[in-house]
């Protein structure tokens, strides 16, 4: 299988964001995006997905944290479509439940070529300390319609939101490394009874 890293920057007047993913690395997260509590968040997904993953943003945090949180969004979208290449000899899909004491959460990823999320978490509370939770749906929104995949969150239980926030990175984290995996038995096929995706 092709090497599988992708850099993606992404400048705008409001933002500025640097991207670097390597799909088969070992977990490792250098993430300096200025939003703490995203940060945590998108070091789940490298160290469940076992993605390498280095991002350096800049924003207009002064006015809220969306323009960060969405244009990584975007800009990670953009370096997983990259690094995954044809999805020849991928699984293509993964799926994962990741509990977080009381918290309970499902996604599952298709790597369908097609953007589409659906989200449905209910939150407890509206904010984990200074982070907006309605950033979450966001982010996955733009990662989604960038990487032309189709996820599925649903959060099953949890009263603390910062529990399940967490159970929803961690589990995102695990289906994308089930799903992005070479899949032994079929290391040259495109995982698509239309022959491409």
């Amino acid at each position: 299988m092709a090497d599988r890293q992708a850099t993606v920057e992404r400048n705008t007047l409001e933002t500025r964001v640097r991207v670097e993913l390597n799909l088969d690395g070992q977990g490792a997260g250098d993430l300096r995006v200025g939003v703490p509590f995203f940060e945590h968040m998108l070091d789940q997904v490298a160290r469940h997905g076992l993605v390498d993953l280095t991002v350096a943003a800049t924003g207009d945090t002064h006015i809220d944290d969306h323009h960060t949180v969405e244009d990584v969004g975007i800009a990670l979208g953009q370096a997983l479509r990259e690094a995954v290449g044809d999805k020849k000899g991928i699984r293509r899909f993964g799926h994962a439940y990741c509990p977080l004491d009381e918290a309970l959460s499902r996604v599952v990823v298709d790597f369908s070529g097609r953007p589409g999320l659906v989200f449905q978490v209910p939150f407890p509370r509206d904010r984990v300390g200074a982070f907006d939770v309605e950033l979450v749906p966001e982010f996955f929104r733009a990662l989604v319609n960038h990487a032309c995949m189709t996820v599925h969150v649903d959060g099953i239980r949890g009263e603390n939101t910062h529990h399940v926030v967490e159970t929803v990175f961690k589990a995102f984290g695990r289906a994308l490394r089930m799903a992005a995996e070479p899949d032994p038995r079929s290391p040259e096929a495109t995982p698509s009874t239309k022959g491409a995706l």
